[in-house]
């Protein structure tokens, strides 16, 4: 047991969040759900330690798979909701997991809309173990209007076809390319996965509207004119539930340049089948129009694809062709190669 101040509040800042983690999958069946425990193991896994899910779970990380005992013994201190589900819920069937966790010893990280401290049976069982509930969608307090005033420094926003499909992870690893070239370049988190690797941010969708573009703002501050702000993109213009945290987030961010994620082979809208993923094409026009409100100058610099369902030779197929379609350099920054130093090339221009 640790001597915490108020295990039922919520952590003050992510950076303290204890680790290695356990990551729970809860019985999420869509691995785009499942974003969070995927995006940790993938740019966090030196904290990452197992996971946990119900019978029902069909996604898997890959890790371990151990019970709350098991990894708490293994070293494991919080035990973290892995998924991104509609609506960011906790259902009650995850939540005697969540309190065989807690009684293992293991704080709780939560990014769900759901506070894990709003629960009764989480926050009691949490103050009789001495551990800390961590919820990571708690904006920051006195946030402001935006104002749309021109900042200094540079920022690249990223946008999407679809949520769920590689804005962060785009993000991050145009950051980390960059950095390696020797340009200041900071990867800017705006959900609660970010948060978790990056150690600070803003949950943008967790924010009222009214102030959810000057969150942005506050997001990527004045820099110096050579400092590259690499903003992490949220849902899509063309999302029926989510156009409205794309929409604040690109007035707020004021990119000069942005790269559109694209999943190859989606033919709907994540969780909303009625709807078809729009043509890259259409996503272009669409974020330079509404750009332009607050950055006249804005403008494409390439196309993220998400080629994970593909083999290496019919992904090469469909980024050479894009490429090729649109004039503008296309690469999956997970298969990297000389598709992606053009994709940076273009960030960095």
């Amino acid at each position: 047991m640790r001597d915490v101040e108020d295990p039922s509040e919520p952590a003050v800042g992510v950076h303290a969040l204890p680790s290695p983690y356990l990551l729970f999958l809860g019985d999420v069946t869509e691995p785009g759900f499942a974003k969070t425990a995927l995006g940790l193991r993938d740019w966090a896994g030196d904290r990452c330690i197992g996971e946990h899910a119900l019978p029902a779970a069909t996604v898997s990380t890959g890790l371990p798979r151990l019970t709350p005992a098991e990894a708490a013994a293994r070293g494991a201190r919080a035990m973290v909701i892995g998924v991104a589900n509609q609506g960011g819920v906790i259902p009650p069937a995850w939540v005697p997991e969540l309190l065989a966790a807690i009684e293992a010893g293991m704080d709780l990280v939560a990014g769900m809309h759901r506070r894990l401290r709003d629960l009764a049976p989480l926050r009691e069982a949490a103050a009789r173990a001495g551990v800390r509930l961590h919820d990571l969608r708690v904006p920051p307090a006195d946030l402001p209007v935006a104002t749309g005033r021109k900042r200094s420094g540079r920022r690249l926003l990223t946008v999407g076809t679809d949520c769920a499909l590689g804005k962060k992870y785009t993000a991050l690893a145009i950051a980390r390319g960059l950095g390696a070239r020797g340009v200041d370049a900071t990867f800017r988190a705006s959900g609660q996965t970010g948060i978790m690797i990056a150690g600070r941010g803003i949950a943008i969708d967790a924010v009222v509207a009214d102030f959810a573009a000057g969150a942005a703002e506050l997001l990527s501050p004045d820099a110096a004119p050579d400092h590259l702000d690499v903003i992490e993109g949220q849902g899509s213009l063309f999302h029926p539930a989510y156009a409205a945290v794309s929409l604040a987030l690109l007035h707020g961010s004021q990119p000069d340049r942005f790269v559109v994620c694209h999943e190859p082979g989606r033919s709907h809208i994540l969780g909303v089948p009625g709807y078809a993923v729009p043509p890259i094409e259409a996503v272009i026009e669409q974020t330079v129009a509404a750009g332009r409100l607050t950055n006249p100058d804005i403008r494409c610099a390439g196309i993220s694809l998400n080629t994970g369902r593909l083999d290496a030779a019919a992904a090469a197929q469909v980024i050479a062709e894009t490429e090729a379609r649109l004039g503008l350099p296309a690469a999956d920054p997970i298969r990297g190669g000389d598709a992606f130093d053009r994709l940076l090339d273009a960030c960095q221009g």
